[in-house]
């Protein structure tokens, strides 16, 4: 029993894509830069400081934006309105 390749899939006329998917895979590797490393370790770095500050500035904003809300609301708590009726009835008028 033979193996089923994907040559024997293909029509005998050449494919443009076949060949060049071919071509592609049997180059050798493209030179790699030396600091490629060095670089991608300094970006990674980069982004993660970013997202820190971000995360940090995120943080202080909720906390200030609770902060604000709590004082908002101590100040406007109606806590010195008396609860029973008034001492005296309000003037009647007509």
């Amino acid at each position: 029993m033979s193996r089923c390749t994907v040559d024997d899939w293909t029509s005998s006329a050449p494919d443009r894509k076949h060949e060049q998917v071919r071509w592609i895979l049997e180059s050798p590797y493209p030179p790699v830069p030396a600091d490629l490393t060095a670089r991608a370790a300094s970006q990674g770095r980069r982004m993660l400081h970013r997202r820190l500050l971000l995360r940090r500035l995120l943080l202080v904003t909720a906390t200030l934006a609770v902060v604000a809300l709590v004082v908002l609301a101590v100040v406007t708590w109606p806590g010195d309105t008396p609860s029973g009726p008034p001492a005296t009835p309000p003037p009647v008028s007509g």
